[in-house]
């Protein structure tokens, strides 16, 4: 993974750790998702581990856990 990649993950992970919803961490994630796709280019699993990680919780949250 290359610098830049790293450097955008943890910009992500410091944005998440201020949102209090998941909701809009899993939509920020989304969307960072997009873009690598949009661009072409492969997305970071450690991105795609915290899409579904988010998406757990959000699943949790919504089920009242």
């Amino acid at each position: 993974m290359s610098e830049q990649m790293q450097s955008e993950i943890a910009e992500i992970n410091h944005r998440i750790d201020e949102l209090q919803d998941p909701r809009d961490c899993y939509a920020l994630v989304q969307d960072r998702i997009r873009t690598y796709r949009s661009r072409g280019t492969a997305v970071p699993d450690d991105l795609q581990r915290l899409e579904r990680q988010l998406m757990t919780e959000c699943m949790a949250q919504s089920q009242g856990r």
